[in-house]
């Protein structure tokens, strides 16, 4: 069972079902409204620790409705929530989150508590650190507590994975103690200047990376699938064919699966990478972020099909 230590985003989402997406100074009827937890560092937590792994967490809430929301729901899910601080001048973070007929969104993101996530937190969690098999960081909190995160790490042999979203500057110092990064398309665009387009952008744009510090990627590419490039090797793993209700914790589950699986030397990475994809193609499927999110016994039962 591997040990994942989440260092992270907790955000109260509230879906509104459209039609389509409104256009500017535009006024549409919603089809439907419905809220749930989520924030992508919870959606990764919960998908590491309903995929077997030992999950425990690093974050913030209000000390508010919501956060006692977002606190019961990461429990139920055998999520160790000691390193979740209640803040009671901040609110805790939400998402408005608007999913149009076809299955894709687009996302409203108040930080709240979120953002005043603080080293000393982190250094609060370091036993918890210490004895991961991963740390998982995102961009949904300040990228000094990230990086502080990523230095105990290091210090202890921790493999650290980031995915690098929202897409933004990335302080180089966290790059260098990066071990594997996990953009989308988008992102890792944004951040190598490179546009992914087929095999040979994504191999320069792992390049790209290396020389920034690191030295494993993946790509994710939507319903394409996932490019993987390490030190040993490297592959495309196309995704499973399914028909796409809502994609907003896809690339979470993804991770979080992942996580849960990899190896900390990642020597089999092209077998987490399947489990993962699995994984995220059962997410897509279902409305929410966390109730659309799989367990180990859902992704094994839809392999065997």
């Amino acid at each position: 069972m591997n040990k994942v230590t989440v260092v992270g985003s907790l955000n109260v989402d509230t879906t509104m079902k459209i039609k389509r997406m409104p256009l500017p100074g535009e006024t549409i009827s919603t089809l439907g409204k419905s809220s749930a937890a989520g924030g992508k560092g919870a959606n990764q937590a919960v998908s590491a620790a309903r995929s077997g792994a030992q999950t425990f967490f690093v974050g913030e809430v209000g000390k508010d409705s919501g956060g006692e929301m977002m606190l019961n729901d990461l429990r139920e899910n055998g999520i160790d929530v000691s390193g979740i601080r209640e803040n009671a001048q901040v609110g805790t973070g939400s998402a408005a989150i608007l999913l149009d007929e076809h299955g894709q969104n687009s996302i409203l993101v108040y930080g709240g508590a979120n953002q005043q996530l603080s080293v000393d937190d982190v250094n609060a969690a370091k036993n918890q650190i210490m004895e991961a098999d991963f740390v998982v960081a995102q961009f949904e909190t300040p990228q000094a507590a990230t990086l502080r995160a990523f230095e105990l790490a290091k210090e202890n042999g921790v493999t650290t994975i980031l995915n690098p979203a929202p897409a933004q500057k990335i302080d180089p110092a966290v790059l260098k103690l990066t071990d594997l990064i996990i953009p989308n398309e988008t992102e890792s665009q944004a951040l190598t200047g490179i546009i992914i387009t087929d095999e040979t952008s994504m191999l320069m744009s792992a390049a790209k990376f290396a020389q920034m510090g690191v030295r494993n990627l993946i790509i994710t590419v939507g319903a394409k699938g996932a490019f993987y490039c390490t030190q040993d090797g490297y592959n495309f793993i196309p995704a499973f064919k399914v028909n796409a209700v809502d994609t907003t914790a896809a690339g979470d589950t993804f991770i979080g699966a992942l996580a849960s699986q990899l190896k900390p030397d990642m020597s089999n990475i092209e077998k987490a990478l399947v489990y993962a994809q699995r994984a995220s193609s059962l997410a897509v499927q279902k409305m929410g972020a966390l109730p659309s999110i799989p367990t180990k016994q859902q992704v094994i039962a839809a392999s065997q099909n």
